[in-house]
């Protein structure tokens, strides 16, 4: 049987009934201070993304400073990287972060070898 998930001691359901005032006071003190001061954006952009959803369009978003919230559980979000729209399911795990942890904006960098002329010893070698 998997385990139920549980944040700060209170079941997923029950945050999705709490208002978003409600939920903060069960936040860190910086992320509850964020939430706070963020609410009405907050409460657009839940506006849009339900409205999006019921529509089936697809929800993307340039905002990374967002907090994910209980009520967006399971909705999947297009978040921005800087070039394209990267797609994120949001899960119960996620609750508390921001959107943008979870839509990196660097690449992992991988080197192939030298070019000619790139060191003293490969101006030697042959073009072929």
């Amino acid at each position: 049987m998997p385990k139920e998930f549980l944040y700060r001691g209170i079941k997923i359901e029950e945050l999705k009934k709490l208002e978003i005032r409600e939920f903060s006071k069960y936040l860190p003190s910086r992320r509850r201070r964020s939430v706070l001061r963020q609410y009405n954006e907050i409460q657009k952009f839940l506006n849009e993304c339900l409205k999006k959803q019921t529509a089936g369009k697809p929800i993307r978003t340039h905002k990374r400073k967002m907090m994910i919230l209980p009520l967006m559980v399971g909705m999947r979000i297009e978040i921005h990287n800087g070039k394209d729209f990267l797609p994120v399911e949001i899960k119960p795990e996620m609750i508390g972060h921001l959107l943008g942890e979870f839509s990196f904006t660097r690449k992992k960098v991988a080197h192939s070898a030298p070019g000619i002329g790139a060191t003293r010893s490969s101006s030697s070698l042959s073009v072929k």
